[in-house]
């Protein structure tokens, strides 16, 4: 049976993991005058990533005064799962990681606004396939069938959710292109955060680094280099499609974003929601790997994937189509596969493979 603070921590991974995508794309929907005095949506990616590693740099925040209340009760470090690690090494071994998830989660807002939030939340499990063929490439970790055989469970998931995409349409009457590119930018990302979390787990793990803090660090480095690079953008023009709708036809418009904010309150709380449900969202899926159990953890992760779907549906952001839950059963299927979750898997299949699963994924989520 679980206690009332695993069950707390469940119910707020899958809550709060929920509204990082739904608050994302409720932005990308809203309407506001920009600096042009012309009303239109908040096409903002860049601008909603500095607002991710804002929350991410919360994590560090509440790293601080958790360490410093521990210190101050004199409490053991080592008998707390969220303060305990090595506090002995050099900061800027996040900064590279910084900027894999700075390049990943900027695409994949940018992908968020040309396609579906469910497809976003679903694309995203490519990132298993990408990890492995990384960690055998250069972590030298054993790949069994087992693995295999889930990877291309997944890979089938994902070509259904990327059917039932192109046979899907919305209110916003999304373009075929658009979806193609969003659900083609979502995948290329899943190749930068494997390598993220590969160049984590070589490392970031090996230095046994409490997970909330190093969240914490790469959230303060993706947000001062996000940060510097909002001013470049400024004066860089693309068109359309990846300058969305912004006023002047630029990668990123900042001053746009915020005459936006300050025309639709609305727009503000999505982003306020964004950046306090990421903090929540890594503390709470870092305690349920602790408390619980990293398995627990996918489950939970394949839950609120079922919800963005279903939330969709209700608020008419995209109409159903019935390859999609095929689409996501089979990437559940393959999770569970990868996950050795099926018992009724062959014996041969399931052979033991040193992979660490009681290791909480460090990177942020976005």
């Amino acid at each position: 049976m679980y206690s009332s603070y695993q069950l707390v921590l469940a119910i707020g991974m899958v809550i709060t993991g929920s509204i990082n995508t739904l608050s994302v794309k409720w932005a990308d929907n809203l309407k506001a005058k920009g600096s042009d005095g012309k009303e239109h949506t908040f096409d903002h990616p860049f601008f909603q990533s500095l607002t991710m590693f804002f929350g991410e740099f919360l994590c560090l925040l509440f790293f601080k005064l958790a360490y410093r209340y521990h210190v101050k009760r004199q409490y053991p470090i080592e008998d707390s799962p969220i303060v305990k690690g090595n506090q002995q090494f050099n900061p800027f071994l996040f900064f590279i990681p910084a900027m894999f998830d700075l390049v990943a989660t900027s695409l994949m807002y940018i992908g968020l606004t040309m396609t579906f939030a469910s497809s976003f939340q679903m694309l995203r499990g490519a990132v298993i396939i990408f990890t492995a063929i990384f960690s055998k490439m250069f972590v030298h970790r054993q790949v069994s069938v087992r693995h295999w055989l889930g990877i291309f469970t997944i890979i089938i998931g994902l070509a259904t959710v990327g059917i039932s995409d192109l046979l899907s349409t919305d209110s916003n009457s999304k373009s075929t292109n658009d979806i193609i590119l969003g659900d083609s930018l979502i995948l290329f990302a899943q190749i930068i955060t494997a390598a993220q979390m590969v160049y984590e787990e070589k490392y970031v793990v090996s230095n046994d680094i409490p997970p909330l803090q190093a969240v914490g660090w790469e959230g303060l480095f993706g947000f001062l280099m996000m940060s510097l690079l909002l001013v470049p953008f400024y004066y860089i023009n693309v068109g359309s499609p990846l300058a969305g709708n912004n006023s002047r036809g630029v990668i990123e418009d900042f001053p746009d974003a915020i005459t936006q904010i300050m025309n639709n309150k609305w727009i503000l709380v999505a982003l306020v929601g964004n950046i306090i449900s990421i903090a929540y969202f890594n503390f709470s899926g870092i305690s349920v790997a602790k408390e619980i159990s990293a398995t627990t953890r996918m489950v939970l992760d394949s839950v609120r994937t079922f919800f963005i779907w279903t939330f969709s549906l209700a608020v008419g952001w995209q109409t159903f189509n019935p390859l999609q839950p095929v689409g996501f059963l089979l990437l559940l299927i393959g999770m569970c596969i990868y996950n050795n979750l099926l018992k009724a898997v062959p014996r041969r299949l399931r052979t033991v493979v040193h992979y660490p699963t009681d290791e909480p994924i460090i990177g942020g989520e976005p």
